[in-house]
């Protein structure tokens, strides 16, 4: 597929997103689905993979809302490859792709735990996590644990200590939770080192927040 197929279905893709209900919350944004696929369309390129499956892939991963806190979360991934493949279909999209994108679609959510089988899902797996990590992963958390009603950290035991942690309650917890891990869960190799990166600087904004709140 070259490169003025792949624009025009970028423009239907946006058109299609446009028309579907108000994302949950402001971590699920139409900016993280911009940034999300700026980040696919870099990984595909260091990696070679097919930008017909990665690019819609990562334009519909999140078609279908699912509130964070829902107990439905980690079957969002499933509903948002069923929702996209029936409307990629009826759109008229290569058919022979379907599949391959329905599945980058269902692999990307670290709540489902499906592992990703080919390229283009780990590419868009790895693509949605850098958005979880750095400068913008960081003002994510803070957006999405303000909404639920949490604070930024634990009064006495802002970086866990010997306390169970509790990311619904503080944000912070979340970093130890899940993203600190994220860069060693990389599929790709220019995934990991941007996620290494990324990570860095997150570890840097803790040394300095150590310090105010001293």
């Amino acid at each position: 597929m070259n490169e003025t197929t792949l624009a025009h279905w970028e423009t239907q893709f946006c058109h299609f997103l446009a028309s579907q209900n108000e994302p949950t919350d402001a971590a699920h944004d139409a900016a993280h689905i911009q940034r999300v696929v700026a980040n696919a369309k870099r990984l595909a390129a260091s990696e070679q993979a097919d930008l017909a499956i990665v690019l819609p892939a990562a334009w519909l991963h999140d078609c279908v809302h699912v509130a964070k806190n829902s107990p439905q979360r980690s079957h969002a991934s499933r509903l948002a490859a069923a929702q996209a493949a029936a409307y990629l279909s009826e759109a008229g999209y290569p058919e022979t792709l379907i599949p391959a994108i329905d599945h980058a679609i269902e692999a990307h959510s670290f709540s489902a735990g499906i592992a990703p089988r080919t390229l283009e899902a780990q590419v868009v797996q790895d693509a949605d996590r850098l958005d979880a990590l750095g400068a913008i992963g960081m003002a994510r958390c803070f957006a999405l644990g303000g909404s639920f009603g949490g604070s930024i950290y634990h009064p006495e035991e802002p970086f866990g200590g010997e306390r169970p942690l509790n990311d619904t309650r503080y944000s912070i917890d979340h970093f130890y939770l899940k993203l600190f891990k994220l860069a060693d869960l990389m599929n790709t190799t220019a995934g990991r080192q941007e996620a290494q990166r990324r990570t860095q600087f997150m570890h840097t904004f803790l040394q300095q927040l150590q310090q105010e709140i001293a």
